[in-house]
C-alpha cells in the first residue's frame, strides 16, 4: 500500500484509466457495446461491472488490451 502513497504511482496510475475512457469516447463506444465486444471474445463482464472497473483505474494491462 505505500507504494500508491507515492505521487510519482498515482500519477501513472491514473493514466490507463484516462486512456481507455478518451478511446471509448474517441471510437464512440458505450460501456454496453464494450460489453458486447469482450462477450465475442469470450469475456463476461456486466456494463455495470465494466463502469466500476474502469473509473476505479485498478484493472490489469490484460483487460486494458481486451478492451
Amino acid at each position: 500500500m505505500a507504494a500508491m502513497a507515492d505521487p510519482a504511482t498515482q500519477a501513472y496510475g491514473m493514466k490507463p484509466k484516462k486512456i481507455l475512457k478518451g478511446e471509448l469516447k474517441r471510437r464512440g463506444v458505450t460501456y454496453a457495446q464494450l460489453t458486447e465486444k469482450q462477450a465475442a471474445i469470450g469475456v463476461k463482464e456486466t456494463d455495470r461491472n465494466l463502469n466500476n472497473k474502469i473509473s476505479r483505474g485498478g484493472f490489469t494491462a490484460a483487460f486494458l488490451i481486451q478492451c
